[in-house]
């Protein structure tokens, strides 16, 4: 408005003075100069204000978080799947759901869920094989994706019990059911390209490795992520697979390595060695280990988290001897955004599970909360939330933060 008023006032005046010259007759009349147009001051509008994106779990500090939950071998057997069978419908033979839906409460307050794909699976309709060379029922992934798993891994000992053809079958199943997934591999070339998925708006990369294939060998090298007998799980390709995934956008790296001396309540050097290697290469922000079918301890190292073991997801009944191989652990990890944009783990909890309720098979939680009423006894139940959750912090991570999962205590989106 000022600039208007002083050209306005501007014009007025050469106005009056063309009047008078005119009046007296003694100039020429002067052409008018042109009033030269004001540009207009263009203020940007303010940047908008950032959207708030805390994702599902625990109250997020920053604008932005993400969590993840990590679980343990899904390994079945013959008894177990048999007790799951059901007429023949819509072309399954059998129905997990009542056997995992337990877990469901815990893997929707996160906003990305990895499983491990421990053997292959077997065409609809069988036939079907345990131990030693498995090849077991589809419907296992389809209960997975079911009760809210996103994303598999497949590089395990038994990656190639069925050789190519069950390998491929494998992946074509996860394909068909939207999991994806990463481990093992149909074509040349892709073992080397990273598997991100996005959650909650992150790209979050996945990398995957197994020690052994239980002397058995792939076709062709490139099918499994196994470096062979002198280098099984190759940190440096782990490493330069993660580097590529920066590349390619991760903001966050995950290590999913499969090693381990099973039914050990403690880690084995090559896990120790392997998953420090690759926090130290800077590439990770987080590493689980799976393969030892029983819980082992957590690690805050060098400011980032290590879980050498969460057990199996779910387990046929080992004798009492044996009781690790039925006691499980979900672990959630919070990430959170912050102002350089980098992220940083701001929440880790577990609940500790077994794999009976009422006599039957069924994960059931064991938590202090008690979300799905007694397992198998008030007494046992304790007696396995405590032992799980010695065992993880036998390493100090209760020090560092870890702290059990308590799902019926905190808010859940659509609650």
């Amino acid at each position: 408005m000022a600039i208007q008023g002083v050209f306005r006032t501007v014009g007025v005046l050469a106005a009056g003075a063309m009047v008078l010259l005119g009046a007296i007759g003694c100039a020429p009349e002067a052409a008018p100069e042109p009033t030269p147009t004001p540009t207009p001051v263009v203020t940007p509008p303010p940047p908008p204000e950032p959207e708030p994106e805390p994702g599902a779990g625990p109250e997020c500090p920053t604008l932005h978080c993400v969590s993840v939950v990590l679980s343990g071998d899904l390994l079945f057997h013959p008894q177990l799947w048999n007790t799951f069978s059901i007429k023949n419908t819509k072309g399954k033979n059998f129905d997990f759901l009542p056997l995992l839906e337990g877990q469901q409460g815990y893997l929707t307050r996160s906003d990305l869920a990895i499983c491990q794909m421990e053997t292959p699976l077997a065409r609809v309709g069988g036939p079907y094989s345990g131990y030693p060379i498995f090849e077991i029922p589809p419907e296992v992934a389809d209960a997975a994706k079911a009760i809210g798993y996103d994303v598999c891994t497949t590089a395990s000992n038994h990656s190639v019990d069925q050789g190519t053809e069950g390998l491929n079958w494998t992946l074509d199943y996860l394909d068909e059911l939207g999991i994806p997934h990463t481990g093992t591999y149909r074509t040349e070339g892709e073992k080397d390209e990273p598997l991100i998925v996005e959650a909650n708006g992150v790209k979050i990369a996945i990398i995957t490795a197994t020690f052994s294939l239980n002397g058995l060998h792939a076709q062709h090298e490139w099918q499994v992520d196994y470096g062979g007998p002198e280098n099984p799980l190759d940190p440096d390709r782990a490493i330069a697979k993660a580097k590529a995934a920066r590349a390619a956008g991760a903001e966050i790296v995950i290590g999913a390595q499969h090693s381990g001396t099973e039914y050990a309540t403690s880690p084995n050097i090559q896990q120790i060695t392997n998953a420090h290697t690759l926090i130290d290469s800077g590439e990770f922000d987080m590493v689980l280990n799976h393969h030892t079918h029983s819980v082992q301890p957590a690690e805050l190292y060098n400011g980032k988290w290590i879980f050498y073991g969460t057990g199996n997801v779910i387990s046929e009944s080992a004798p009492p001897s044996r009781h690790v191989n039925n006691e499980f652990a979900l672990i959630r990890v919070q990430f959170a955004q912050q102002d350089d944009e980098s992220w940083t783990v701001n929440d880790v909890a577990w609940v500790a599970a077994t794999n009976k309720q009422n006599g039957g098979y069924k994960w059931c939680s064991v938590a202090s909360d008690a979300p799905q009423g007694v397992c198998q006894s008030k007494a046992f139940d304790a007696d396995v939330r405590k032992r799980t959750g010695a065992t993880l912090n036998a390493m100090g991570a209760a020090d560092a933060g870890l702290h059990e999962w308590l799902i019926t205590k905190e808010y859940a989106p659509g609650e």
